[in-house]
């Protein structure tokens, strides 16, 4: 078990709901939220990402597995592509 994985996992769901249901989406960093054409699609999407990568840091916390740590890097990739997206389809220009 690795607390540290399952508090970061609880953090990326708290993060989820406040993005994905709330629409807090000034808590989104590296995103042009004014910018952005469709606040609601970037609010759902990028909370939905944080759903995901909350929920599998949770798991690979609970696992036993000492290679669980591989989730990291995995879920930063997608931010950063997440984030290219969202620049590049969902902006004005």
């Amino acid at each position: 078990m690795t607390p540290h994985l399952i508090f970061l996992g609880v953090v990326f769901l708290v993060l989820a709901h406040l993005v994905g249901v709330q629409k807090k989406t000034w808590l989104l960093s590296g995103f042009n939220q004014h910018r952005v054409r469709d606040k609601e699609k970037l609010a759902k999407l990028a909370g939905s990402y944080n759903f995901i990568v909350g929920i599998a840091m949770i798991v690979a916390g609970l696992i036993d597995n000492p290679d669980a740590e591989v989730v990291l890097p995995i879920s930063i990739v997608g931010f950063v592509i997440l984030l290219g997206y969202v620049n590049t389809r969902m902006v004005d220009r």
